[in-house]
C-alpha cells in the first residue's frame, strides 16, 4: 500500500514563523526526519515522500529534499512551540 503524495512547494518555507504550509506538512516533515534518522538515502526518501524521480530531476529533487529536511529540523528546534501555542497566545 502506498500513501498519496500531498501537494508540496519545491522550496519549504523559511523564517522563524510557523506557516499554514508548515501546519499542512507536519506529517511529511516527521516522515522525512524519520527517514533521515534511519539512514535512508535522500534519493529514496524523495521518491517515496514527494513522488519525485531523482534520476530524472536531480537538481529539483535535491532542493525539495534538502529544503524540507531543513524546515523539519527547524520544527524540532523551535517551530514546534508555535504548534503547541493556542491561537490567542502571544508568547
Amino acid at each position: 500500500m502506498t500513501s498519496a503524495v500531498i501537494p508540496f512547494d519545491d522550496i519549504a518555507p523559511v523564517g522563524n514563523e510557523l506557516t499554514e504550509y508548515d501546519r499542512a506538512h507536519v506529517k511529511l516533515y516527521m516522515r522525512l526526519l524519520d527517514a533521515h534518522a534511519d539512514g535512508a538515502e535522500w534519493t529514496e526518501a524523495v521518491k517515496i515522500l514527494f513522488g519525485l524521480d531523482p534520476a530524472l530531476e536531480p537538481v529539483r529533487a535535491r532542493k525539495v529534499h534538502d529544503s524540507h529536511l531543513a524546515r523539519a529540523r527547524w520544527m524540532t528546534q523551535s517551530g514546534y512551540r508555535q504548534l503547541l501555542r493556542r491561537p490567542t497566545d502571544r508568547t
